[in-house]
């Protein structure tokens, strides 16, 4: 594939901030933007994805009771990618094509391995209401690399706000830890711009392929690394497992990072990597309730004012206009044959787009 034919696929999988997602087109309008119903199952699939990333935070401090922290992100990596080559391996998936390895590379390094390590690191000097308030920063961080990567220019209306939420966060961070960052907080924030460039590159893969595929190819191609890293880190750790710290890991590996990746990338394909990037900023709220009923941490009072000042955005985010992005054709991509792959263009009902049968399988 030349570099032309693969800007010109890109742009026939920029929807509304993000790709199709293999949703037959006859869910879409002749804008690209998704139907009502197609909007509000997505809308629904994304909130399901951030109410099980809200969990992450606190079943990464109870794994931390038994495990260090490169066994629980190594181990988390083991157990996940298992789960997922079980289900490729059983649902007889074929090896996506060589043009998307670098895309499931960019999604391995960011949410597979990058943000767990970093964050979980964080959480051994942070509490998790500090550490979610702080990860409220990641739609914007998210919204900003999917504009770069897919060319949407979202309304001024939406920047405002999101940086507004963004700006509330910066204050709550500085204000906990005295007006300068902590070493906790220098993890987190790292972690941002890691975890963001996970969550594009996946939300646009997701209109090439299911998005729990996408996941799922992205666990078994570190497989390999992960089995290595968590010998290693098993063996120089101390390791004392209990209740808690196995029920974390079962957490963090089957709900955190499969199941909730699966739902959270399905929505993203359908609603935009931009609109859903957005609904991550409820995920701090849910997360402050997790740290109080299942690890019993005392909140300060800026802690619920951060969080429901950043929750307010997410009206004015979700309300904001963001356009399509416009399939541009060019002619050398007119006399691509669709045997060769070329992408159809969103839109047309006679040709779904690429993963539009696949998506439909259980």
């Amino acid at each position: 594939m030349t570099a032309q034919d693969s800007a010109t696929e890109d742009s026939a999988i920029a929807v509304s901030g993000g790709p199709t997602g293999g949703r037959d087109d006859t869910a879409r309008g002749r804008d690209n933007a998704p139907s009502p119903s197609a909007a509000r199952s997505g809308t629904v699939l994304a909130m399901l994805g951030v109410a099980a990333f809200s969990l992450t935070f606190p079943g990464t401090a109870w794994a931390l009771t038994g495990l260090g922290p490169w066994s629980v992100t190594t181990c988390r990596v083991v157990l996940a990618a298992l789960i997922a080559g079980g289900a490729l391996a059983a649902l007889r998936v074929p090896v996506p094509d060589r043009r998307h390895w670098p895309g499931l590379l960019v999604v391995a390094a960011g949410v597979v391995v990058g943000f767990p390590l970093l964050t979980t690191l964080a959480l051994q000097t942070s509490t998790t209401a500090h550490a979610a308030v702080v990860v409220g920063l990641l739609p914007l961080t998210t919204a900003a690399l999917s504009a770069v990567r897919t060319g949407v220019r979202p309304s001024r209306t939406f920047w405002a706000a999101a940086l507004a939420g963004a700006a509330v966060v910066i204050a709550f961070a500085l204000q906990q830890s005295g007006g300068a960052p902590t070493a906790g907080d220098l993890y987190l924030f790292a972690a941002l711009p890691v975890c963001a460039a996970g969550y594009a590159e996946g939300g646009r893969l997701a209109g090439h392929m299911p998005g729990w595929q996408v996941i799922g190819w992205a666990l078994v191609g570190c497989l390999p690394l992960a089995v290595a890293g968590a010998v290693l880190a098993v063996s120089a750790e101390d390791v004392h497992l209990g209740g808690r710290a196995v029920a974390g890991l079962l957490w963090l590996a089957v709900g955190s990072q499969f199941v909730g990746m699966v739902v959270w990338y399905r929505g993203m394909a359908t609603i935009g990597v931009t609109r859903a990037s957005q609904l991550q900023l409820a995920q701090p709220l849910l997360t402050l309730v997790w740290s109080v009923l299942l690890l019993g941490e005392k909140l300060t009072p800026a802690a619920p004012i951060a969080a429901v000042a950043v929750l307010v955005c997410i009206g004015v985010t979700q309300r904001a206009r963001v356009p399509a992005a416009r399939t541009v054709r060019t002619p050398a991509a007119d006399r691509v044959p669709e045997a060769a792959g070329r992408v159809p263009e969103a839109g047309d009902p006679n040709h779904p787009p690429a993963g539009a049968n696949q998506d439909n399988r259980p």
